[in-house]
């Protein structure tokens, strides 16, 4: 089957863009599923605190209701816009089309920014669940100290087992890093399926509700659905990773939609059943991250345990690499479109793959995964959710300015469905902003957002001004290869 190339940047009538080798679209249905999967979820790892802090009947009753409220409509906004403009980019590219190159940037710089803190957390994920079938102080011992950061066992296992692996992975195409997430999302679904055969079936022949308590002794119904809500929306709030590898992806407006509705299936799925079966056991009041290794070995074994902790290590694998290949893209366009150096966007001439963008994004993320950054984790949430805000104005805009452009996956409706579908993500993400701040460490969060907003408003007019003059520049050569051509 022939590759299709991805659509190139579309130029504004005032200026010419002189686009990179154009992306392939390699990515099949399977493998965008698998990407989709790590770029959401990665399974239930992780999701064990939500059971202590909404109780265990309102956190399935949160796991069912959330992907209604904020995870489809982040599905449904994103599948419309990177059918409507296949292109690479996702935000950046429908704030482009449909606000203007101000907004583009912002979106760019804002998503490559988040993408700092955020990579760094799954080699120290993968670290944190080596830890547990190593001695206590395995992560912790230091190998030694660069000024203020320590340099230890867990950040070398990181490098070394993560970051170094899958950002060679990534260097080799796009098609490879899907079909890989493909079978480590199958690798790491297994020991969770057998977890939840065995605890589910226990359910019944114990006799045990795992809706009871519904909330925890003494805290109400709303309190903790507030608390639970904040804890279970990371887990949904992914699904706009692959409008910036649409034009990877081969028949998008087809494949696009039925990927993520599969993926949100499997998702939803992976978070529900699991924690269903490890209601079976008790304890549930002192669960934290790591602790269904401990359930599955009390369910089916110390081999269901160890097996469950070494899918929490592949999951980090897969988080890793899936949204490597989605964060290095979109220094790509960045660079593509020459708001930064076109150094950044060169491609390999076998897969087209942008391996300075890769290398690049790899080096960072090995950086910030050196020191603490879990008090710059909370600025997380105004980022994602200032990026998805901006992609609803983007769609809003579109419908506007460009009423007849083809939407295969159009949000049905009118400006009715996208009032169904843009009121409950705007309400989670209000509440979920303002609990936020209103705990310990909000205003740090708030306050290191607006430093983030600001510098990169700032850093838009100095990005144009080397922009406009590198595009003179190649328009100007392009002028002189011409008439030289014609002489």
């Amino acid at each position: 089957m022939a590759v299709t190339p991805a659509t190139p940047v579309a130029a504004t009538p005032t200026e010419t863009v002189r686009a990179a080798h154009p992306l392939t679209r390699q990515i099949p249905l399977w493998s965008l599923v698998g990407l989709i999967f790590f770029s959401v979820s990665g399974g239930a790892y992780g999701l064990e605190e939500l059971v202590p802090a909404a109780g265990p009947g309102l956190a399935l009753l949160l796991i069912l209701v959330t992907p209604i409220i904020y995870g489809i409509p982040i599905a449904a906004i994103t599948a419309e816009l990177s059918t409507a403009l296949p292109n690479e980019g996702g935000t950046y590219e429908w704030a482009r089309r449909g606000l203007n190159s101000f907004w583009a940037f912002q979106a760019g710089a804002l998503r490559w920014v988040n993408s700092w803190v955020d990579m760094a957390l799954y080699p120290v994920m993968f670290s944190s669940y080596l830890a547990l079938l190593l001695p206590a102080s395995f992560a912790d011992q230091v190998l030694f100290s660069a000024g203020p950061l320590d340099v230890t066992m867990g950040w070398l296992a990181g490098v070394v087992f993560v970051i170094i692996p899958f950002g060679i992975v990534n260097l080799f195409s796009a098609r490879f890093v899907g079909a890989s997430s493909a079978w480590i999302a199958v690798i790491v679904l297994i020991p969770l399926a057998v977890m939840s055969v065995v605890g589910i079936s226990t359910l019944f022949t114990e006799g045990i509700n795992p809706l009871v308590p519904f909330a925890p002794t003494g805290a109400s119904a709303f309190a903790s659905f507030g608390v639970g809500l904040s804890i279970i929306m990371w887990s949904y709030c992914g699904f706009d990773s692959v409008g910036v590898i649409a034009g990877e992806v081969k028949n998008p407006g087809r494949v696009i939609p039925k990927a993520t509705i599969i993926a949100m299936i499997v998702i939803v799925l992976s978070y529900l059943l699991p924690t269903v079966a490890a209601l079976a056991t008790g304890g549930w009041e002192d669960w934290t991250t790591g602790s269904f290794g401990a359930v599955a070995a009390q369910l089916g074994g110390p081999a269901l345990g160890i097996a469950v902790t070494v899918g929490g290590m592949i999951a980090a694998m897969g988080l890793y690499s899936s949204l490597l290949l989605s964060s290095s893209r979109v220094v790509f366009v960045l660079s593509r479109d020459r708001w930064v150096t076109g150094a950044l966007a060169r491609q390999t001439k076998k897969s087209g793959t942008p391996w300075v963008s890769v290398l690049v994004s790899s080096l960072l993320y090995a950086l910030f995964s050196l020191g603490s950054f879990a008090d710059l984790v909370v600025v997380d949430v105004f980022l994602i959710n200032a990026l998805l805000i901006l992609s609803l104005a983007a769609l809003i805009a579109l419908r506007i300015r460009e009423p007849q452009l083809p939407r295969p996956a159009r949000i049905p409706g009118g400006w009715w469905g996208i009032g169904l579908v843009g009121t409950p993500m705007i309400a989670v993400i209000l509440f979920t902003m303002i609990t936020q701040f209103t705990d310990n460490g909000g205003f740090f969060a708030l306050s290191l957002f607006i430093a983030i907003v600001a510098t990169t408003v700032l850093a838009y007019f100095p990005a144009r001004a080397y922009r406009r003059r590198h595009l003179n520049q190649e328009q100007l050569a392009s002028s002189s290869s011409g008439q030289a051509d014609a002489g």
